[in-house]
């Protein structure tokens, strides 16, 4: 981080989307913000103006996150994006969902609650499109973890621990009698995950720069 952010976190707690860097080494190892972990039954989620973790709502149904999920810091889900997604998809009708870029990581350790960071690698992803946005889901590996650390690419994970992700992402938000258009278009692997991240990078710093410009002010 710069010296004013370094300054800003020894007195006020940094905001975890703005003020965590993403690390030096993005994409290939990013630092993430944890907002949910498998025992949880309520949503949690990122309450953007003060950067603290809210209720989102409690879980309707038995589904249950099967990996640590949240966030990278300073990505932005935006044009760059939206391009790629439509790219891949063919479709000239995708947005992005203006977000940060979600994640799910993989691990062996039992992580009791979120509201953490963590240093990731990722190794593939999920290319889902939400109501004609983009909102891509990157899986990663915890950093040096026993089991999974030595996973290089998704095509390494067994297909139940794709399908477990997969069916959680498209039924997390289902509610009775409400109609969701969300599907999962592809499954990738590492380049495409390390290309949606980068992109996802200098959308951030597209919308976002005016934060830096008046840090600078400070």
């Amino acid at each position: 981080m710069d010296p004013i952010g370094k300054l800003m976190g020894l007195r006020y707690k940094s905001h975890p989307w703005h003020g965590v860097d993403i690390g030096d080494h993005a994409p290939e190892i990013v630092t993430c913000f944890i907002e949910m972990v498998p025992t949880d039954t309520v949503k949690y989620e990122i309450d953007k103006e003060s950067g603290y973790l809210r209720i989102d709502r409690p879980q309707k149904y038995s589904n249950v996150i099967p990996a640590l999920y949240g966030f990278i810091p300073q990505t932005f889900c935006w044009e760059k994006v939206a391009e790629y997604c439509m790219e891949k998809t063919g479709r000239t009708d995708i947005s992005g969902d203006r977000d940060p870029l979600d994640i799910c990581i993989l691990t062996e350790k039992t992580i009791a609650h979120g509201d953490i960071l963590v240093q990731a690698r990722p190794i593939g992803g999920f290319r889902m499109i939400d109501e004609n946005q983009a909102d891509d889901k990157i899986v990663a590996v915890l950093a040096n973890d026993a089991v999974y650390g030595g996973y290089n690419d998704l095509a390494d994970c067994s297909l139940m621990v794709i399908d477990r992700l997969k069916h959680y992402f498209l039924t997390y938000k289902d509610l009775p009698g409400r109609q969701r258009d969300a599907e999962i278009t592809h499954t990738y692997g590492i380049d495409e995950a390390r290309e949606v991240i980068a992109r996802s990078m200098t959308d951030y710093q597209q919308k976002f720069d005016h934060l830096r410009t008046m840090l600078s002010n400070v």
